[in-house]
């Protein structure tokens, strides 16, 4: 899946909670968000910024949703889970043992496989402690950092239930 892909099928809230998250935590990269799709979709930042924030979250999710936003909505999801859900993050880490910084950020390369029982050991804690549908974006978001993904990963998201997007 895409990042675009993501944006279609995760439930409109997450995005809101993760602009809104933005907004209020680091107003830079809420505008900086909001510029780049704006550049990319041909239209004036201040044109944007004259809409009040329901309407700006509002459309950057549709702008998202296209093809032409893949890789600035796979920056923001990356942006996101680093720094407003890194807990889920050290959580994921530590499950699967790999090294991270404490936050999420893995420390040297993403292993070439996943442990399959470990990785099923994870996600069972990853869906007690956070929202569902959180969870779901975040490990889809983390198997498109590889070109093909992790096929433990992808088989998961694939055949368990409790990890649909929407």
């Amino acid at each position: 899946m895409h990042a675009y892909e993501l944006f279609t099928a995760v439930k409109p809230s997450i995005v809101t909670d993760m602009f809104m998250w933005m907004r209020e935590t680091d107003r830079n990269l809420y505008k900086t968000a909001l510029g780049s799709l704006a550049t990319n979709r041909k239209l004036r930042l201040a044109f944007l910024q004259k809409k009040p924030a329901v309407e700006q979250i509002a459309w950057m999710h549709k702008t998202l949703k296209l093809k032409t936003s893949d890789m600035i909505g796979e920056h923001l999801l990356q942006v996101y889970f680093m720094k407003g859900q890194n807990e889920m993050l050290a959580t994921f880490c530590d499950g699967l043992g790999i090294p991270h910084d404490g936050n999420g950020q893995v420390e040297g390369d993403l292993p070439e496989t996943l442990d399959a029982d470990k990785l099923k050991t994870s996600i069972d804690t990853l869906l007690e402690k956070f929202d569902p549908a959180l969870v779901s974006l975040y490990l889809h978001t983390f198997n498109i950092q590889t070109p093909e993904g992790w096929g433990e990963l992808s088989s998961a998201l694939e055949s368990d239930d409790r990890l649909k997007l929407a």
